[in-house]
């Protein structure tokens, strides 16, 4: 199976864990809801034109934070849900967070159990500046090279990404050197929009057309 099919990670999720990086005197629980038109990740439309619909609910205290994201919308490896825990902390006007997370599929014919698939995560800022690094450390399916690489920044309400996907074996499908660039703009913090392109396949020949992407989500109080 391919990589990009096996990890899966929930970008929605990930760009909401700034939100912990500022320390709590005591636990905050919080919980949201969101739908958008396709899942999309990491350049790759991952649902094959279906819409997703995910949910999460969050602990944080002190910079720590944990929680579970699930999701519909995964074409190959069915519904999914992700368990994370992370810490993140600002220096100034520097940022340094970094979490585990494990992804799992319980309708999947691989028959995929928690801690399968992991990934180790840090990201660091400067200003409206971030650069963030996934590195798959577990795998039952025999693969521990992938890696992930993005550069965004912030420009008010818009935000531009560079991602760059890596993996050490030349196989057939593999994800070894495809990037693409990513578009944001938030038009609140409940409503987005995404412009994303393949820039580089590698060697993979995927599809490079551009795909845009709606997001909503709403708090649960």
């Amino acid at each position: 199976m391919k990589m990009k099919q096996k990890l899966v990670a929930g970008a929605i999720a990930l760009s909401a864990m700034a939100g912990f990086s500022v320390p709590a005197a005591h636990a905050e629980v919080s919980a949201s809801v969101g739908a958008a038109n396709m899942y999309y990740w990491r350049g790759f439309d991952l649902g094959g034109g279906d819409a997703q619909v995910w949910g999460d609910i969050n602990v944080s205290a002190a910079g720590f934070y944990g929680g579970v994201w699930a999701s519909s919308g995964d074409a190959a490896m069915g519904q999914e849900y992700d368990l994370y825990a992370g810490y993140g902390h600002e220096f100034g006007d520097f940022t340094v967070d970094v979490s585990l997370w494990s992804y799992n599929y319980p309708s999947s014919d691989d028959g995929v159990a928690p801690g399968d698939l992991t990934e180790a995560v840090i990201a660091l800022g400067y200003g409206p500046v971030t650069a963030t690094y996934y590195k798959n450390i577990a795998s039952k399916f025999g693969d521990n090279s992938y890696t992930y690489a993005t550069l965004a920044v912030e420009l008010g309400k818009v935000t531009l990404k560079y991602g760059v996907h890596s993996q050490d074996d030349q196989g057939e499908g593999t994800l070894d050197e495809v990037a693409h660039i990513d578009a944001t703009y938030a038009y609140n913090d409940k409503l987005s929009f995404t412009v994303g392109k393949i820039v580089d396949d590698g060697i993979s020949k995927v599809g490079d057309e551009a795909k845009f992407v709606v997001a909503f989500s709403l708090p649960i109080e």
